[in-house]
């Protein structure tokens, strides 16, 4: 249900690496003989593998930045249980029917089917001690409506708009590390500092814990996970009366394997396949409710494959490319591009 400053929003994952051994072998010196730069240091003998995910958040702990920028394209409820933005401003044109809200923090008028969206975010991450870690995410948002629900009462549409998005900052805590494998806690939080009349914000905070996995799988191959639980700290009212809360809650989830195609002393080549879903537990979203349904959006699930490639040279620094499809009906956007750069301290 998605980046970093000095750099989430979904969103930058950093960590050591190992050298083809997917397990505990021999560190493998860099370039420029820092093997610890480029491979970061094992607790357990050898040198660690660094994640080489593009989507699923690192489980490693160190220390160093991120810059990513995502193009999403057709968004077709972009205010579902306030996940990526606040409720649709259009219930404030909705005088005189059970429906209006005059508080209602989305964008409006009007009520978008299909949204593009380009988002840059900027990632910092500081090590503290052997086993955690603290990092501080800035995102800076485009948002481009492309369409709009023509049966809204009052109609109209809103253009485009841009500017800060929700910050976020968490901590990483690692539970068991080793030169092959990695699993850590995560704990991020946002904080309300986009404009949600804009579409730049969800106009609440959110707490997101999850459990990261890194286990490498021997020679060249590594397999990286996640599994986390959104949950908003405000909300809007539903639709209607007695309708409960607009924000939800949403379970997600990922799983992405890759392998070394190219792996010697000045760059390591790895393509990478991750399978990352959701599922909304709770709360509403507008798409379904002004054509004719309820509005509930509790039980999707949303299903996305992303394909893509990272390369590392020496020093710590690597570049991931990748593009990512709806697998369901569902969806939170149907086709997306994602770029990042990595660097290691």
């Amino acid at each position: 249900m998605v980046i970093t400053i000095c750099p989430a929003a979904v969103a930058a994952q950093d960590a050591p690496r190992q050298p083809p051994g997917g397990s505990d072998s021999a560190a493998v010196s860099s370039p420029d003989g820092d093997a610890a730069s480029q491979y970061g240091a094992g607790r357990r003998g050898g040198a660690k593998r660094r994640s080489m995910a593009g989507y699923i958040e690192d489980a490693t702990v160190g220390s160093g930045f991120s810059i990513r920028f995502d193009s999403r394209w057709d968004m077709n409820s972009p205010d579902r249980a306030e996940f990526f933005y606040a409720k649709c401003g259009c219930y404030r044109d909705f005088p005189g029917l059970p429906a209006y809200d005059p508080a209602a923090p989305g964008p409006g008028p009007g009520a978008v089917q299909s949204l593009n969206v380009n988002q840059l975010d900027m990632r910092t991450e500081r090590q503290i001690g052997r086993h955690a870690s603290f990092f501080f995410e800035l995102p800076f948002r485009w948002i481009k409506p492309v369409d709009f629900v023509p049966q809204v009462p009052g109609a109209g549409s809103f253009g485009n708009q841009s500017g800060l998005a929700d910050i976020s900052l968490g901590t990483k805590v690692a539970l068991s590390a080793s030169a092959g494998h990695d699993i850590s806690i995560m704990i991020r939080g946002s904080i309300p500092t986009g404009d949600s009349t804009k579409g730049l914000g969800t106009d609440h905070g959110s707490i997101e814990p999850a459990l990261l996995v890194r286990q490498g799988l021997g020679g060249r191959a590594q397999i990286e996970g996640e599994l986390g639980y959104w949950h908003p700290t405000g909300t809007s009212k539903g639709p209607l009366a007695g309708n409960g809360d607009f924000a939800g809650d949403i379970l997600y989830y990922g799983i992405g394997p890759s392998f070394d195609l190219v792996h010697n002393r000045k760059v390591r080549f790895a393509p990478v396949v991750e399978l990352v879903g959701w599922h909304v537990l709770s709360g509403f979203e507008t798409s379904t409710f002004v054509t004719g349904g309820s509005g509930d959006a509790s039980g999707l699930n949303i299903v996305n494959l992303k394909a893509g490639a990272r390369v590392a040279g020496s020093g710590g620094s690597s570049l991931y490319v990748g593009y990512g499809w709806s697998l369901t009906g569902n969806r939170w956007f149907d086709h997306g591009l994602r770029v990042e750069y990595r660097k290691k301290i």
